[in-house]
């Protein structure tokens, strides 16, 4: 084999590589979205929820701390 010939075979299994590993990352990345989304697994204050409702939870209290600092007669 040439040289060039051994190039474009190396840089074309290193193609083939990264795609592999960018379609299994996706897959796992879209498999976890759709689990955390849908699974209510993790134990809340009230009741068991799921990850998506968690964070809007940390949203609105954060978001609600704010406005009570803005708000606070203090300077």
């Amino acid at each position: 084999m040439s040289r060039i010939a051994s190039a474009r075979l190396a840089s074309r299994s290193a193609r083939g590589q990264a795609l592999l590993e960018y379609s299994l990352l996706s897959w796992l990345l879209i498999v976890a979205l759709v689990l955390g989304c849908t699974v209510r697994i993790i134990p809340g204050p009230q009741r068991k929820q799921n990850l998506i409702e968690l964070f809007f939870t940390a949203y609105q209290i954060r978001y609600s701390s704010f406005y009570f600092l803005l708000n606070s007669p203090l300077p």
